[in-house]
């Protein structure tokens, strides 16, 4: 157990995100930055960057940053502190606070967000789905621009999935429809 401020945290050196994470928050330990990871129903502590864990969570899910970086850019356009899908069939959507390379991003999770509000011109305050509250250092405008941004990216998503499985439907009752025929005429 290590202690961070005045809670004690268990070590993960081995993490991936999962539908369970909320957020993760970069947090000073000595000279370093860890994260915290805050869950559904537990928070840890990692001795790597929020970065870190996204782009290593990415490669988790069969994938790399760049190229969710590249999907996001294809999909809605944004390069710049761009929405990431970690995993979406597991729906695990994750956008930064501000550009990941800074030491001070935090990455929040679409899916657990419930509400938000300015706490003040650099400060917003957000209330997950299971209660907890968390402050972030990021404007209340820039954060509700990077929640629609990464919603776009989720219903855009969506979107392709549904085109993709309708297309599927077609074909196969095509198929059926052949195969019907071929039977017919063969009788």
């Amino acid at each position: 157990m290590d202690q961070v401020g005045e809670k004690k945290y268990r070590i993960h050196e081995e993490f991936e995100l999962s539908p369970l994470t909320m957020a993760i928050i970069p947090v000073p330990y000595g000279s370093k930055i860890y994260s915290k990871i805050v869950e559904v129903d537990d928070e840890l502590l990692s001795p790597f960057r929020p970065f870190d864990i996204i782009k290593k969570s990415c490669r988790f899910y069969a994938s790399s940053f760049a190229g969710r970086k590249e999907g996001t850019r294809e999909l809605i356009g944004v390069t710049h502190k761009a929405p990431i899908v970690i995993d979406p069939i597991q729906s695990i959507y994750f956008f930064p606070t501000a550009s990941p390379s800074k030491a001070e991003c935090a990455w929040i999770s679409l899916e657990h967000v419930d509400s938000y509000r300015k706490r003040d011109r650099y400060e917003t305050e957000v209330t997950f789905r299971n209660r907890q509250v968390h402050v972030f250092p990021i404007s209340v405008n820039s954060f509700e621009n990077q929640l629609l941004r990464t919603a776009l990216l989720r219903s855009k998503m969506l979107q392709r999935v549904s085109e993709y499985d309708r297309m599927r439907v077609v074909s196969a009752k095509a198929a059926m429809e052949d195969y019907r025929d071929y039977w017919i005429r063969r009788a």
